[in-house]
């Protein structure tokens, strides 16, 4: 049986300090809540997040699916698997939702003026940012995402309570605890594994030498120079 049994269901969410974090199960949250809400599913196209999003739906969650387009630093074809890997989910748990493709590129652009050992944590933060105002907009409970303990430097347990803490929105991760074999044995089974390793476009603003403990602190600074809530308003702009 697989591990996940015992450590897929933890998520991270934002109590009334930004500095602490707590713990609670999928299934809690689940049972708590209404079988009709609705969660933002943040949508990469790779392999661990289309996992993450069958897990959420099969839930009960109303999708919302979020794409965060990159270009110029991701490519068309990027966003093609991405919305592929979108529609085999809808269709494995026989749920349909609502596809959102927001924009991205600008916030890389600024990024970039940073410090480059920092750029996953400064992009994570304001992908957050931005699904939290789709969260919003939408009426969803959640985020959900598909980040895996340790997987990227982005996603020590240090950076993800950092990447965390710009939200007030309970942040869902499915695939916690699980390793890799146990995710690409999801996608398999659902059928999104040969779409997400299909050949696309990588991002080309990837951190150099990236952090893996960022300091609030520092990344505070970094943030001080980036017109933070313009790029959040120009992005969601397209929304209506």
């Amino acid at each position: 049986m697989f591990t996940w049994v015992y450590f897929t269901f933890l998520i991270f969410f934002n109590c009334c300090c930004p500095e602490r974090h707590s713990y609670i199960t999928m299934q809690q949250f689940v049972y708590e809540g209404s079988a009709t809400e609705r969660a933002v599913f943040m949508m990469s196209g790779g392999i661990d997040s289309p996992p993450a999003a069958y897990l959420g739906a099969s839930a009960g969650w109303e999708p919302v699916f979020v794409y965060f387009d990159g270009r110029p630093f991701t490519g068309e074809d990027t966003m093609a698997r991405a919305l592929r890997t979108i529609r085999r989910v809808e269709e494995a748990c026989g749920k349909r939702g609502k596809t959102l493709i927001i924009p991205h590129g600008r916030d890389l652009e600024e990024i970039q003026k940073c410090r480059r050992n920092l750029s996953c944590v400064l992009c994570k933060r304001m992908m957050y940012r931005k699904a939290e105002r789709v969260a919003q907009r939408f009426s969803c409970s959640a985020i959900v995402t598909g980040e895996i303990l340790g997987e990227q430097a982005s996603q020590t347990m240090h950076n993800l309570v950092v990447d965390s803490m710009v939200v007030d929105v309970p942040i869902v991760r499915p695939l916690i605890g699980m390793n890799k074999r146990e995710v690409e044995a999801i996608a398999r089974r659902i059928g999104t594994f040969e779409i997400s390793t299909s050949k696309a476009q990588e991002c080309s603003a990837q951190a150099i030498k990236a952090r893996t403990r960022a300091r609030p602190e520092e990344i505070l600074k970094e943030e001080a120079d980036m017109p933070i809530e313009m790029l959040i308003e120009e992005a969601l702009r397209s929304l209506g």
